[in-house]
């Protein structure tokens, strides 16, 4: 298919200017990138026809040969194209911060950025979790400075746009047929330079210092949940939004329970006596005391629910429970009298051991299998 004339496809006259060329260019470009459409397969194939046509015009010596010679003048194949990538690539960044976010201003190219989101690590009581709170807390942040601004330019002074890259925030190495572009080594891709820094930013335009917040916490919150603070994480750049600061919730150890979700564990030791003829004991809930009724011949490591007595998630529908683990107390510390008894008492156990100690009885069986085997 024979190739359309290139001053008809960007719509310009061949006797336009290299701003009239720019121009028609630009508006091509952000009317047929195909980022921009999606759902339309030939806007990839005008945006690379209006790209290989300002390649060509945005260039004198192609142009000239390109007006001398046509198509053929810029052919690589036929040995006659001349020059390197010219004005396209030094004006690519320009339109296509325009299509993406960039910004132009001030003479130079500054790239608006949105802020860094930040974390802070806030440790509450697993009551503080249960119930909700609200705390303060005071974290480091960047404020824009006062005394320049925020320009970063000493007061009475102005950035310049910087001489190396010519305010495009890039430059270009031409290594053979290939030219690569960089961020500016000077300016760090601003497009600007500041001659006269300001002594009290240090030409950064913001200053370190310090704020405090005040953070709801929700009830039923748990161990790693986040709380989004929305617009007071880093500052943006260039006039960027804010970022978010995100509140890492940490629980810290509990005396009596441990959190499982929305269920609560406690460990609940007994003394020989309750655990063998039974009673009721007094436990500890988030919300007072709660009364446990022991049946008689409880063993260590039985686990009883209270249903209800946990906590209440975020998303949950209703509350969790209280497991209570029976952890049976061996007495310590005994009398002579106190020995005596329990000595009497083992006699006695001791004469009918597969009635009184059924799990002890019923392991040393294996034990005596094992063996015989």
């Amino acid at each position: 298919m024979a190739k359309r004339d290139f001053y008809e496809i960007l719509g310009v006259n061949r006797d336009a200017n290299d701003d009239e060329i720019k121009k028609a260019y630009r508006k091509l470009a952000m009317k047929y990138h195909p980022d921009r459409n999606p759902d339309n397969p030939k806007a990839e194939e005008q945006f690379k026809e209006a790209k290989e046509a300002y390649e060509i015009l945005s260039d004198g010596n192609k142009r000239a040969a390109y007006d001398q010679y046509g198509h053929a003048g810029v052919d690589p194949q036929a040995g006659m194209g001349g020059g390197g990538a010219g004005g396209f690539a030094d004006a690519f960044s320009d339109i296509f911060g325009d299509i993406f976010g960039g910004r132009q201003g001030g003479g130079g190219r500054s790239n608006v950025y949105r802020g860094a989101d930040l974390r802070y690590n806030l440790e509450i009581s697993l009551e503080e979790a249960a119930r909700g709170a609200e705390t303060r807390i005071r974290i480091p942040t960047m404020e824009e400075c006062e005394d320049c601004g925020g320009s970063g330019a000493k007061k009475g002074t102005e950035p310049k746009t910087c001489p190396t890259c010519n305010g495009h925030g890039q430059v270009r190495m031409q290594q053979g047929f290939f030219s690569i572009q960089q961020t500016c080594p000077k300016c760090h891709g601003t497009g600007r330079y500041i001659p006269t820094p300001c002594p009290s930013c240090h030409g950064a335009g913001r200053k370190k210092t310090h704020k405090t917040l005040s953070v709801k916490i929700p009830a039923g919150i748990d161990e790693g949940d986040r709380i989004r603070l929305t617009g007071e994480g880093e500052p943006g750049v260039n006039g960027g939004p804010p970022g978010d600061l995100y509140v890492q919730v940490h629980l810290k150890a509990h005396a009596v329970f441990q959190r499982d979700h929305d269920d609560l564990h406690c460990e609940m030791p007994i003394s020989f006596t309750v655990a063998a003829l039974g009673g009721e004991i007094e436990i500890p809930t988030l919300d007072g005391v709660a009364k446990l009724k022991i049946p008689a011949e409880t063993q260590s490591g039985k686990v009883f629910r209270l249903r209800g007595k946990g906590i209440k998630g975020i998303r949950s529908i209703g509350h969790g429970d209280l497991l209570c683990h029976v952890a049976v107390e061996t007495p310590v510390s005994l009398t002579d009298r106190q020995k005596e008894l329990l000595k009497e008492f083992e006699e006695i156990s001791q004469g009918n051991a597969q009635k009184h100690n059924p799990r002890a009885q019923s392991w040393m069986d294996k034990v005596k299998d094992f063996f015989a085997g």
